[in-house]
């Protein structure tokens, strides 16, 4: 009996799966590129037939312009007032989302509460808010603002708060001369607290006795709080401290930012890959990859490199600085962080004042009769009072149904459970409830932060001025509409990317781990 043995025929390159994988994502690759390439030239194109030249030089060019309210209200250069448009946007964001969290959590929980009025004032609240566009809200909070009585020369004087329809004002806390030398003792007491918490929760799973570790650790905080409050001044041995490591920076060549910026690029890549194989990695060791997983290793070393070398690119840029002077992105950075540790040095040198002192608005008379409030306490205007209740509240009503909708895929035996031991409502939803509720809330939770954040944007239909109006009104000085597009498309890039990393660590750190 013979054997045949046939000849294995090898698979022709258009029906290999694995060659059209690769050449399918290539292709897509290199397609993209090249239309941004083309979107590049076109724009570029058009630029010079109209006249306007693309750069960067008005970032450093005087504005000419005075912002209404922020860090800066005269900035005396393009990115300065951009500075200050983030700022403002910063401010509108992080505080809304803080108080969206709070009210749509206790909103979403007397959704569900058995007290009828709480429940059905919820109801109303989310859907007249959730249903109502935004810019319509935003309109509206600014109108109900400014039909608030007008400021006179009856009404000066100082105020615990104060309303009008040139703002709100309130009684607030302001930093004072030693409040960085402080708050270092702060950072300390929190640093110290984590390691007290941890020994006390230790001895209680030990021991069984309750030694309340969440409290250890505030305590301990406001214990370095309550001593820093007396000792900073002792503090100012380090203003020496401060003023040297700005002089290393100012030091070293510029090439090191560059440089550094390269071994970051390449380092986060090495990191990446690491991390992906140790996930694929059995008992019995690596299994065997994919093609996508090779194409995803291969893509993540590519992009380290890119990154690496646009490191150096960017770092070689020249620009002119305020003064007049040229100098190269390199340089610029290594003199901002050096001014960063004298700001610190500066801080540390005061020996007068208080960490935080209290004061309240003050209605004044100013030049020509008029009558404003001045810099004591906090002056709320009516486009941030518009711009934040609007998003603020909008935002609330979403996070209201999501935490709604996360307490109820909590299974119910879990209540029963809870109600069995005798515990109360507000005990058993802080303690059993709400802790499991939030592996579920906080993906679609972190959505709404995202929008929150972009939604600030829409400031500009009330003279805000968040990065989007202050970007504008350099847009129409400069006609440089493609840079300040880019800069705002970063802006927002950064924030976006930057909280969804946050709500993507507490997400992780809550999840079950699998025995």
């Amino acid at each position: 009996m013979t054997v045949e043995v046939r000849e294995h025929q090898k698979t022709p390159l258009w029906r290999n799966a694995t060659f059209l994988k690769w050449v399918a994502q290539i292709g897509v690759l290199i397609a993209l590129l090249a239309l941004f390439a083309l979107l590049g030239r076109e724009a570029l194109k058009n630029f010079n037939q109209s006249g306007i030249s693309f750069g960067w030089k008005w970032l450093s060019d005087p504005t000419g312009v005075d912002i209404r309210e922020g860090i800066d209200t005269s900035p005396d250069s393009g990115v300065r007032a951009l500075a200050v448009g983030m700022v403002n946007t910063l401010r509108v964001g992080i505080s809304g989302i803080v108080a969206a969290t709070v009210l749509g959590t206790l909103i979403g929980i007397g959704r569900l509460s058995k007290n009828w009025i709480v429940n059905k004032l919820s109801t109303i609240y989310i859907e007249s808010i959730r249903n109502v566009p935004l810019l319509l809200q935003i309109f509206f909070w600014q109108a109900m603002a400014l039909v608030l009585p007008q400021l006179t020369t009856d009404d000066v004087g100082t105020y615990w708060f104060k309303a009008s329809n040139k703002g709100f004002g309130l009684a607030w806390f302001r930093t004072d001369g030693g409040f960085w030398p402080w708050m270092l003792f702060v950072v300390a007491g929190i640093v110290v607290g984590r390691y007290v918490s941890r020994y006390r929760h230790r001895i209680q799973e030990e021991t069984g006795r309750i030694t309340y570790p969440g409290l250890s650790w505030f305590a301990t905080v406001i214990v370095f709080a309550a001593v820093g409050w007396f000792a900073w001044p002792i503090l100012r041995i380090l203003a020496p401290v401060w003023h040297g490591i700005a002089s290393f920076f100012r030091a070293l060549p510029p090439i090191v930012y560059p440089i550094v910026g390269a071994i970051a690029s390449i380092g986060f890549a090495v990191l990446w890959i690491r991390n992906f194989f140790e996930s694929r990695r059995t008992p019995a060791g690596f299994g065997k990859l994919t093609d996508d997983d090779w194409f995803r290793v291969i893509f993540a070393g590519f992009s380290g490199i890119a990154l690496a070398i646009v490191s150096f690119v960017i770092g070689g840029f020249v620009l002119t600085t305020v003064g007049g002077d040229k100098a190269t992105v390199a340089e610029l950075i290594g003199r901002g962080i050096a001014n960063v540790f004298d700001w610190f040095g500066r801080s540390f040198e005061v020996t007068s004042g208080s960490p935080i002192v209290g004061s309240r608005p003050e209605v004044i008379v100013k030049g020509a009769g008029f009558v404003n409030f001045s810099e004591g306490g906090v002056v709320m205007s009516v486009p941030f009072f518009a711009i934040w209740t609007g998003v603020t509240l909008y935002t609330a009503s979403f996070i209201a149904e999501i935490v709604r909708g996360g307490i109820l895929a909590v299974p119910k035996g879990q209540t029963e459970a809870a109600m069995a031991l005798g515990l109360r409502r507000s005990q058993y939803l802080r303690l059993v409830i709400l802790p499991q509720a939030f592996r579920i809330i906080l993906p679609p939770m972190g959505n709404q932060y995202l929008n929150l954040m972009k939604n600030t944007s829409l400031g500009i239909a009330v003279a805000f001025p968040e990065i989007v109006q202050v970007g504008t009104t350099i847009l129409n000085q400069t006609g440089q509409s493609l840079p300040v597009v880019l800069v705002w498309m970063g802006f927002f890039v950064t924030l976006s990317l930057g909280i969804s990393a946050i709500v993507n660590y507490y997400n992780r750190k809550m999840m079950i781990v699998e025995r």
